[in-house]
């Protein structure tokens, strides 16, 4: 395995993958796992650089291996939470010597806001605080992206249908060809409803979530496809068809 170049660890790694996807055992015990692991709140279990981040760490990987291949100038993520995922993309961008990261929250907490602004990639970040698919909000970050030439974009806050439609349709004509819109909780479609009981009452559900408005948008919108090729490596994900690849 150490003597096999890039090219052909590649190829080596592309048909084991293929076998793994279609191993219905593995892939049945895989989803079993996540849905188990949905009961312990796996997610909120790790930090990034010392920062809650609310992420698997398969998606992070995943993150990763986009933000490195395509190098954005800007990173657009709205959800800012604890703030984790905005210094994850920082310090990403921190490790390609360029780049900004723009968070969207409607509600930006005080601490939280003070852990990121102390926080020493905070050079990289900016914050706005309102809603996502607000007008004015929209308006300013596209505004704020007009000189950037390559952007990423990561949806992650609100997850009904509407939401996150409409968070698509304002942000997807930033995104150029071979970049990528990523659009988390997708797996909310897909995990049975036991797993929602005892919650507190929420907006979305199995047939309004970000999944369904993945689908809904892909109807009309043809410069998007889903990238099955990075999900099928990954497994364990949140985002399920959330992985859209621009190639048009």
């Amino acid at each position: 395995m150490n003597n096999l170049t890039k090219s052909e660890l590649e190829k080596r790694n592309k048909s084991k993958i293929s076998k793994m996807n279609n191993d219905k055992t593995f892939q049945k015990l895989t989803k079993k796992w996540f849905n188990s692991s949905v009961k312990h709140e796996y997610s909120f279990h790790f930090t990034w650089l010392g920062v809650p981040i609310i992420q698997y760490p398969q998606d992070m990987i995943a993150l990763q291996e986009i933000i490195w291949n395509i190098k954005p100038d800007l990173i657009i993520e709205t959800g800012i939470a604890h703030g984790g995922s905005l210094i994850f993309s920082a310090s990403m961008l921190e490790m390609l010597g360029k780049g900004k990261v723009l968070g969207i929250d409607i509600d930006i907490r005080k601490k939280n806001k003070r852990v990121i602004e102390n926080h020493r990639l905070s050079k990289r970040i900016k914050m706005i605080e309102g809603s996502s698919i607000d007008k004015k909000i929209i308006n300013k970050v596209h505004a704020f992206s007009k000189n950037s030439k390559k952007i990423l974009v990561v949806l992650d806050s609100n997850h009904t249908h509407e939401h996150v439609l409409e968070e698509m349709k304002a942000y997807s004509s930033l995104i150029k060809k071979g970049s990528y819109i990523i659009v988390f909780d997708t797996v909310i479609e897909d995990m049975p409803e036991e797993l929602f009981k005892g919650k507190a009452k929420r907006a979305w559900n199995k047939g309004n979530n970000p999944k369904t408005a993945v689908h809904e948008f892909l109807k009309t919108n043809k410069r998007f496809k889903i990238d099955k090729d990075l999900e099928n490596k990954i497994l364990i994900t949140v985002g399920p068809d959330g992985f859209l690849k621009c190639i048009k």
